[in-house]
């Protein structure tokens, strides 16, 4: 008969009664995964997509948002400037907008490692509230004579980036973690298409505040001419456009802040026994965590904890665990991806002012009809092909899987980007628009999604976290590539004065080249669809995936008595 601890109620269940008969801890641990794994999706399935996705939405807002804002920065800081007035200067814009990918790279790599370290729940809602304080403290941000707008902006942007990298890195682990495995690929997907519904609402929230100013901004004809009552609405938009980015991370905090600990982390890395097969039962009864008989925890602590066969984290573990290049190839798979893909999709992002004058969306009668066609022009962008691109990976994640698509969309985008740059003066502006938006559509059901997903998947719980972060840092080194060195290229052999982009054919050729380069990184990642994350880890025997130097030495693991512990102890951290 089993032997049930004392505890619990109608309120508090007891859950480590559940598991309290088992007395192998490994046996206890792979039972309490198996419900996870195999759970139907339920609504503590919706409430994880949505506390994770609140944050991603958040995140793609701020980031599209400065896009749509630096306009407004040039009318009120650059009403007087003595060249093109009312007109932010390209060097400015582009330190605005690499601030952010630098603080993200910060951000990705420093929380990543803390997630593996502290564990997940201490650092969710961190990251948020790093963003609400940066993001607030941009809408308030003001020039002065002892630092200038851009200074400050940058400065406060840094600090936010290093939130939204936060985000990644935990997003992905978490959700991953809390998955169902038939499910997993579609609810981080889900989490991350949170992306292009941000970008949507920056430009919905634009267009507000544009029809909301309209009268103001019918005084003038120019930004040049915007002063006054133009002015000075251009002025309040633009802080109201910023701010509005941290009402969603408001709503989302609370939730972020009672999300309970994984399981897998409990069981892994804080190798606490009982608490993460409570937890476990917590999660799917919907409640923030288990219950456990105290006494009986620290007990089982005690005794069993170093019986688990999983490792126990630490420097040296983790060089041996990447030395071996089984392991360290799909890390440089991950990483490379990302690195290759975020040089060409926020490279071509620089564009978008391209497109925008070809479906006539640029320029305007009046300092209204400017940034209402810049709003609305950016609003057709998103909605045509990075939207549909988003929930197409959605639907189709778990029946195709990771690696076709991200195969699929590398080979497309190579094809898409040799046409736009060997085929650019030969294009009409109807061809280019459409081959833009297929790119958009290829970028998010294609690399741009997957290389989110599968740092999340095939990584040890105990490194997950890391090297996801270290995945995602790579892919921002990318984007800061594409922004300071290859964007602008596009102008080189411009007369001075001259807004044409003379090598912009050239720069999409160099697109092509690291799609082409993408399709080999990725035939280094596994396949994780409709694989636990255990067996993706090769910690599950007589799987494929199986390597038995992934769990400590049988001589460790099994039949020990307590005058061993000391032997056992140094023999794992020596």
């Amino acid at each position: 008969m089993p032997i049930y601890t004392a505890g619990g109620n109608a309120a508090f269940h007891n859950f480590h009664n559940d598991y309290a008969h088992v007395e192998d801890p490994n046996e206890r641990r792979r039972l309490a995964l198996a419900e996870i794994d195999k759970a139907p999706f339920g609504w503590y399935h919706i409430r994880a997509i949505v506390v994770a996705g609140i944050g991603f939405f958040t995140d793609a807002y701020d980031l599209f948002a400065i896009g749509l804002v630096t306009g407004m920065l040039g009318i009120v800081y650059w009403h007087d400037a003595k060249s093109h007035p009312g007109i932010i200067p390209t060097k400015a814009d582009t330190a605005i907008k690499i601030a952010t990918s630098a603080g993200t790279v910060v951000g990705q790599l420093a929380f990543g490692v803390l997630a593996d370290i502290l564990g997940r729940k201490k650092m969710y809602g961190t990251e948020l509230m790093i963003i609400i304080l940066a993001t607030l403290a941009q809408a308030l941000s003001s020039d002065s004579h002892a630092i200038s707008i851009v200074g400050i902006i940058v400065f406060w942007r840094v600090i936010m980036g290093i939130g939204i990298g936060g985000d990644y890195p935990l997003s992905s682990v978490i959700t991953s973690e809390f998955a169902t495995t038939k499910w997993r690929g579609a609810m981080m997907a889900s989490v991350f298409a949170m992306q292009g519904i941000g970008q949507a609402g920056a430009g919905i929230m634009t267009l507000i505040v544009t029809v909301g100013f309209k009268e103001s901004l019918l005084t003038a004809k120019t930004p040049a001419e915007c002063d006054g009552v133009c002015g000075l609405a251009v002025d309040k938009m633009w802080r109201a456009v910023i701010g509005f980015g941290a009402v969603p991370g408001c709503i989302a905090l609370y939730y972020r802040l009672t999300i309970p600990e994984t399981p897998r982390y409990t069981f892994d890395v804080a190798r606490d026994i009982v608490k993460g097969g409570s937890d476990t039962k917590a999660y799917l009864q919907g409640t923030s965590q288990g219950v456990p008989d105290e006494i009986e925890r620290v007990r089982v602590m005690q005794q069993d904890a170093d019986r688990l066969e999983i490792p126990e984290a630490s420097t040296l573990d983790f060089f041996t665990y990447y030395g071996k290049w089984k392991n360290a190839k799909i890390l440089i798979g991950t990483a490379g991806s990302w690195f290759l893909l975020d040089v060409a999709f926020y490279g071509v992002g620089l564009n978008n002012a391209v497109i925008l004058k070809q479906i006539g969306y640029t320029g305007g009668a009046h300092v209204y009809e400017i940034l209402y066609n810049t709003a609305v022009g950016n609003l057709i962008i998103v909605c045509a092909g990075a939207v549909p691109g988003y929930w197409v990976t959605v639907a189709l994640i778990d029946v195709v899987g990771r690696k076709p698509i991200q195969l699929g969309g590398f080979i497309t985008l190579t094809a898409l980007f040799c046409v736009m740059g060997f085929g650019y003066d030969k294009l009409t502006s109807k061809a280019l628009l459409v081959l833009y938006v297929l790119c958009q559509f290829f970028f998010n059901f294609g690399p741009n999604t997957t290389t989110f997903i599968v740092p999340g998947e095939c990584f040890p719980t105990r490194y997950r976290s890391s090297a996801h972060g270290i995945s995602a840092a790579s892919g921002k080194v990318g984007a800061i590539i594409a922004q300071a060195l290859i964007g602008p290229l596009r102008t080189k052999g411009a007369h001075p004065g001259d807004s044409g982009s003379p090598w912009l054919d050239h720069v999409l050729q160099i697109f092509a080249l690291f799609m082409f380069l993408g399709i080999f990184t990725t035939l280094l990642i596994p396949e994780t669809k409709g694989k636990t994350l255990e067996q993706l880890a090769g910690e599950v025997e007589g799987t494929p995936e199986y390597d038995p130097s992934n769990l400590l030495s049988t001589s460790i693991r099994r039949g020990r008595t307590d005058a061993d512990s000391d032997h056992i102890m140094l023999e794992k951290f020596v």
